[in-house]
């Protein structure tokens, strides 16, 4: 695992935009994992504008995201689909087809929890997973005390996620109450993994989840594990990290970071 401090919001996502184009140029095939949330809006429109100048390729592409809400159906503008389709796949070129997302109103998730699974390992896996970071410190919806070997599943949400997301809905109280996710086994096999923490409401729980106990309470933990985790971070979020100092270091004197700072 490596930690990188940026000094703010937009420097933090230009660095993960840019690491993650990295992978796209040099693997025209790649399979991306991607995730949601209000970080990854201003990153996919950077992906989508560089596809705009040309810089960037998506049509070999394949992609599989992390979640969606069980029992809702791929059209719903609350669904995950939907939002992928707005924020991303609707604006560069990659084959719908190839873009993977859980079957929320599927007639029997369990199955399709199955089948999701099945599915990533046909495509070879994952060659880089996109991620953030919950306020309880969970990837994916891999909610407090999920399995560090979990496999894509249904997971009941838990009262915070609940309340973080329900006011997105037109009727808080029509958010599904569970969801698929992928699972933290899963995620780990990812061949890459960077995760994107900004704001100062992630600064103990990043901490935490970085130099603190490997548990299941907080599912981000298990990254630890991952031989080829990037952290990127901002001022606010890295607040309370302990080695602040080394991992600015690393970036200001490390080779692999040069064409990137």
């Amino acid at each position: 695992m490596e930690v990188i401090i940026r000094p703010s919001t937009e420097a933090a996502v230009d660095l993960a935009a840019r690491l993650l184009a990295n992978h796209i140029q040099k693997k025209p095939n790649i399979v991306l994992g991607l995730a949601t949330g209000r970080t990854m809006e201003t990153l996919y429109d950077k992906l989508a504008a560089w596809h705009s100048e040309g810089k960037l390729d998506f049509s070999l592409a394949r992609s599989f995201n992390l979640d969606e809400y069980a029992g809702m159906a791929p059209e719903d503008k609350n669904s995950y689909r939907h939002y992928m389709n707005s924020r991303l796949f609707s604006k560069v070129n990659i084959d719908p087809r190839n873009t993977h997302i859980p079957i929320g109103n599927a007639p029997d998730l369990d199955a399709e929890c199955a089948r999701y699974e099945q599915t990533i390992r046909d495509c070879g896996g994952i060659d880089v997973q996109l991620l953030g970071l919950g306020e309880i410190g969970h990837i994916g919806f891999n909610e407090p005390l999920s399995s560090l070997a979990s496999r894509t599943r249904q997971k009941a949400l838990t009262p915070h996620t609940i309340a973080q997301n329900s006011p997105l809905f037109d009727d808080p109280e029509t958010m599904p109450k569970r969801a698929i996710t992928m699972g933290i086994g899963t995620i780990l096999e990812s061949r890459h993994v960077i995760m994107v923490v900004t704001g100062k409401k992630k600064a103990e729980i990043l901490a935490a989840a970085v130099e603190g106990p490997i548990t299941s309470m907080i599912s981000a933990s298990a990254l630890q594990l991952h031989p080829k985790c990037i952290i990127i971070a901002d001022e606010e979020a890295a607040a309370e990290l302990k080695g602040h100092k080394y991992y600015r270091w690393i970036f200001a004197n490390e080779p692999e970071w040069a064409p990137y700072r």
